[in-house]
Formats: C-alpha cells, structure tokens, sequence
C-alpha cells in the first residue's frame, strides 16, 4: 500500500503543476489509503505486541506523516504574502522557527525516537497503554482509540517535519537564486558617465587599488583601470604618469579625496538634506 501510494505522489507531482491543486490531490488520496489501512487494521488483530509496536512506531507513521506534510504545504502556501524577496523570506524563515519549536517542545521524545531507544515502546506503541504524566497531546483523546497509540502521530510529525524543513530551505534557496538572476541580469537605466577630471579619477583609482578594496586587493592596478574606463566611458591614457604628477604636487596631493570628504561631511552635517 505505501509503494502504490508513493507510486500515486509521484505521479501527481509530475502531471499537476499547480502546488495548491496538487496538494489537495494529495491530500485526498492519502486519505482514502489511511482509510483503506485503518480497515484492514480493524478486521485483523496483531499476532503479538512486538508486532504491533512496529506497526504504530514504523509503518503507520509513514503513511500519517504524508498527510501532515501535504497538508502544511498547503496552509504555507495559501498564507504566503505577497511581497518581494525580503518578505518571503521572512516569511519562510517564520515556518522554520515554528518547526524548531515543536522540536524544542518533544526535545525528550525526539531524542528517544532518533536515538532508536525501545525502552519506553509499550507505553508510546501499544493502544491503550497511555501515560497521562507523559505530557499527551489532547487531539489523542479524540482519535480513534483503536487505530491510534499515544505517539504514532508524533513519530508522523517528526518524519514530516524533516520533509517541510526541506521544502522551506529549498524555497529560500529558489529566492536567493532569483535575486542573484535578477542582479546578474539587471542593467541601469542610464549611461553613468564620468564627468569630472581624469586627474580626479586617476587619483580614486589609486586610493581604492590601495585600500585592496576589489577582490581583496588580488587585482592589478591595470585591470582596475581598464574596469573604471569601461563602465565611465571615460579614455585615462597614460594613468601612471598622471599619478606621478600627483605625487609630485607640494600642496594637497589628495585634492580630490580631500574634496570628497568635505563635501560628504557638510552633507552630513546638514540635517535638510535628503539622503
């Protein structure tokens, strides 16, 4: 049964593009196959409590946690705001704090589930054999006493809890991928030439090849200069000589990084102007 039911997913995750529609497909489907289990479980009876155990601890789970998972997805999914990439992303990083707080909430259980203990499996596994000291959910009082055990659905949540955990990551990671496409791709809207002097620029140019400010300082003085002259449209011939003369000046050899910093400090000491 679990083999036709991946069989199913599978099927409707490639014919069905539409996440909110194939998740209700989901959904349905899984249900009917719980259903279909839940009748075979009532007209057979376990041969021993081992038996038993394993089917609440390990087969029941598998089926349940499908259903959790589909049906998160899609509560995610219909509560997406609409918004840019900042939040989105927020957004999804939201659902991840909400499943590291059911975890923070089982701590004690989860250990004991993914360290593979069986210690305590004839209380967790066994209908009927519920402990009210060890902090039940009350949706358990409300399920079918002989179709459920105290913590099948938690071994459920835990093993669609990894599944959603996947499926938010990799929505970040598409948003990420976006953003950089998108800057890749991206052109201004206007041609940035430069318009003060070539001595000017010549002398940023020397300033930021010092400061190591580009690729961690492993570029070449030329290579910076020759990304200057195509992105300001701007022709800096002989920039080595002019450097020298501006080494050779006797007064303010950094005129024009002095200019700039003048002019940015009364800006910013004028509280008019814009930002």
């Amino acid at each position: 049964m679990l083999t036709e039911l991946n069989d199913q997913l599978s099927f409707i995750d490639i014919e069905i593009d539409n996440l909110l529609i194939r998740c209700e497909s989901a959904i349905d489907i899984i249900l009917k196959t719980i259903n279909n289990l839940k009748s075979i479980v009532s007209k057979q009876s376990f041969k021993t409590e081992t038996e038993e155990i394993q089917f609440f601890k390990e087969i029941k789970p598998q089926f349940t946690s499908k259903l959790i998972y589909y049906n998160v997805i899609f509560k995610i999914e219909m509560k997406k705001p609409n918004g840019g990439s900042r939040i989105l992303k927020k957004y999804y990083n939201n659902e991840l704090i909400k499943l590291k707080s059911f975890f923070d909430n089982e701590l004690d259980f989860y250990k004991y589930y993914r360290s593979g203990s069986s210690y305590l499996d004839y209380k967790y596994f066994l209908r009927g054999k519920f402990d009210i000291k060890m902090s039940l959910d009350s949706y358990y009082f409300e399920t079918d006493r002989n179709f459920s055990t105290s913590h099948d659905f938690k071994v459920a949540k835990i093993l669609a809890n990894d599944l959603i955990q996947l499926y938010l990551e990799n929505q970040l990671i598409m948003i990420d991928n976006k953003d950089i496409s998108e800057k890749s791709q991206r052109k201004p809207n206007i041609k940035m030439t430069w318009t003060g002097s070539k001595v000017a620029l010549t002398e940023l140019l020397y300033a930021l090849h010092s400061e190591g400010t580009f690729n961690n300082g492993a570029v070449d003085l030329k290579d910076i200069a020759e990304y200057f002259e195509h992105i300001f449209d701007v022709d800096l011939g002989q920039f080595r000589r002019t450097f020298l003369e501006i080494r050779a000046r006797k007064n303010d050899r950094t005129k024009f990084l002095i200019s700039l910093n003048e002019t940015l400090m009364k800006r910013m000491d004028n509280a008019d102007d814009i930002v």
